[in-house]
């Protein structure tokens, strides 16, 4: 009766972390630039003496990224950017290493420093960006900025920095604690010259809310399911013990 109680127990853990993954998801189907996460569990075999292929329980393989890319929205902004295709733009994550990100909607702070939407630093060939003070702003399509200073005619355009994009090997990129993706390896990836910036674009988040939706009942349906199999253990085993009672 353990096997059965074990199976279930594991099983219905494994579908609340599923079901964590996929609202976690579909509170981000309107996040610029996010890549939905994937998670996965698998049958494993209870290790240790007497327990060798005895016993097996569920788990959780690993949480992967969906690379399939989101949605083009046209915006106008010039400071809003959409990469065409594969790639990211390289970020300075909080405790000081790089990131990468989709998330193009692009600002400058209080101190000129060119920022994501959620306040992380873009990253150039020498560092965080920090513009000086401009009248207007143009990025080109391999990430090279020019600013028009204040005072200058239209014809001062001044080149400034270019971003660093990159296009690091899919199979190397995990999502951290804090939501951005970085390589496992933990060596930033070298520039890529074939990435493309659309200037005037957004890339929209590639979840897709109605499979969305659908995930998070089957997996409510496979809790459920999960749950009655432990109460048919616990049942059977309490007809075991009366009928050995009986005896």
């Amino acid at each position: 009766m353990d096997r059965l109680l074990y199976v279930a127990m594991t099983g219905a853990r494994e579908a609340q972390v599923a079901q964590s993954v996929t609202s976690q998801n579909l509170a981000n189907a309107s996040t610029t630039g996010f890549r939905a996460t994937l998670a996965s569990a698998v049958h494993a075999p209870v290790a240790g003496p007497g327990h060798a292929g005895a016993r097996a329980y569920a788990v959780t393989e690993g949480q992967g990224i969906d690379f399939t890319p989101g949605p083009l929205m046209a915006t106008g902004r010039s400071l809003d950017v959409a990469i065409d295709g594969q790639g990211w733009i390289a970020v300075q994550t909080p405790d000081g290493g790089e990131g990468l990100t989709r998330a193009g909607d692009l600002r400058v702070d209080a101190f000129g420093m060119l920022t994501t939407g959620t306040g992380l630093p873009v990253l150039g060939n020498g560092g965080p960006i920090a513009l000086p003070p401009f009248e207007s702003l143009e990025i080109a399509g391999d990430g090279t900025i020019s600013i028009r200073p204040l005072g200058q005619d239209a014809a001062g355009l001044a080149v400034v920095e270019r971003i660093r994009l990159v296009n690091p090997d899919p199979a190397t990129l995990v999502r951290g604690d804090d939501g951005v993706v970085r390589v496992a390896a933990g060596e930033p990836p070298p520039a890529e010259a074939d990435v493309r910036l659309l200037g005037g674009m957004l890339e929209g988040s590639n979840v897709n809310t109605v499979s969305a939706m659908v995930e998070m009942i089957r997996h409510a349906r496979s809790f459920e399911l999960q749950v009655k199999m432990m109460n048919t253990a616990q049942q059977n085993d309490q007809s075991s013990g009366a009928l050995l009672r009986l005896g």
